[in-house]
């Protein structure tokens, strides 16, 4: 059944992870919009400091203080909404934690917790959103997925993992609510490696200070995608060119993709600079350090600040974007060719 979603300027949107990055970017887009906002981050002071920026602007928030790993405060979150607007039009479950290091290396506790947060928290939040956007008519479903849903990558294994099973699960509701002909729009944001605080924050058993591999998009990007599919129904979209590239590779090419990830991700993952010694990070606990900063601000790579791809992407018939995506495999294929030849020497 056809979907219809309000003007972000009418909607009530939840975001998790609201505090740094691309939840907080899109808050601050969100609340230009004009839309009313339940925010939700662990830390609870940075909520406050973002919530007293934005009512400033004229913009009615509400804050929920929240792990999502928690169910139960997951349900704090969505009857906040409830009791503060009266009901949820757009959902978005946006909050991540990473990790780098080989998979034998990293604790089982860390990817016990990395799974807590990046794929129970979805659940957590989708089948919340759900149960409530039923009772009132319907809306959007936003889950933030990632380039690495389609492809694993090394160094960032329980991530990939991760991302992977939130891929699935959206998609297996999508087919249900579908079936049931809920008013419900679902859609899997994929983005690439986006310029925030997530290496900062992620917690890091390599010996220098972890770095995304280029090329790197900017969080505005992923933040316009998510509001255009708050508002039209998508079921989902690659943000940045790359993304596109990497899923199309490893459909067609998968052993390629081995090699060229061997050849580059380990060294593109690595920065220059040493670990710091007492490194904080933020798998298990908020770091209270580096709140309310929507980009890491990197040195080493260059941040495209838009995506010629995303933006037809966005708003194609699905002819385009089938062409588009043709497009990308035959980039991916040019690449796998001169890599080939890389390998010959």
């Amino acid at each position: 059944m056809s979907v219809k979603l309000r003007n972000i300027n009418e909607q009530v949107m939840v975001i998790t992870g609201a505090s740094s990055g691309i939840g907080l970017t899109t808050a601050r887009m969100a609340a230009e919009a004009g839309a009313k906002l339940v925010l939700a981050a662990r830390n609870g002071d940075a909520l406050d400091q973002l919530a007293s920026e934005l009512r400033r602007q004229g913009c009615q928030v509400a804050t929920v203080a929240a792990d999502v790993g928690n169910q139960a405060d997951v349900e704090r979150i969505g009857q906040t909404a409830m009791e503060r607007f009266g009901r949820i039009d757009t959902w978005v479950n946006n909050a991540g934690v990473g990790t780098f290091g080989r998979l034998e290396e990293v604790a089982l506790e860390d990817h016990l917790r990395l799974f807590q947060t990046n794929f129970w928290g979805v659940v957590h939040g989708s089948l919340e959103a759900v149960k409530r956007m039923k009772l009132r008519g319907g809306g959007a479903l936003i889950n933030v997925g990632s380039e690495v849903s389609d492809r694993a990558a090394p160094l960032q294994g329980m991530y990939s993992a991760s991302k992977h099973a939130v891929k699935a699960f959206t998609d297996s509701l999508r087919m249900e609510l579908e079936k049931e002909e809920a008013p419900i729009s679902v859609t899997l944001v994929k983005p690439a490696a986006i310029d925030t605080m997530f290496a900062l924050h992620a917690k890091n058993y390599m010996d220098k200070e972890a770095a995304l591999p280029p090329p790197v998009y900017a969080p505005e990007i992923v933040a316009k995608a998510i509001l255009y599919c708050a508002q039209h129904p998508k079921r989902d979209i690659f943000v940045g060119g790359a993304s596109k590239m990497i899923s199309s590779g490893n459909a067609y090419m998968p052993r390629m993709l081995d090699r060229f990830m061997n050849a580059s991700m380990f060294k593109q993952q690595k920065s220059k600079f040493d670990k710091a010694p007492g490194r904080r990070d933020a798998l298990h606990a908020p770091d209270p350090s580096q709140a309310l900063r929507q980009r890491q601000g990197m040195t080493e790579r260059h941040v495209a600040e838009s995506s010629a791809y995303t933006a037809l992407a966005l708003r194609s018939k699905p002819l385009t974007a089938a062409l588009l995506g043709g497009s990308a495999l035959v980039g991916a294929l040019f690449a796998a060719r001169g890599l080939s030849r890389r390998f010959a020497r």
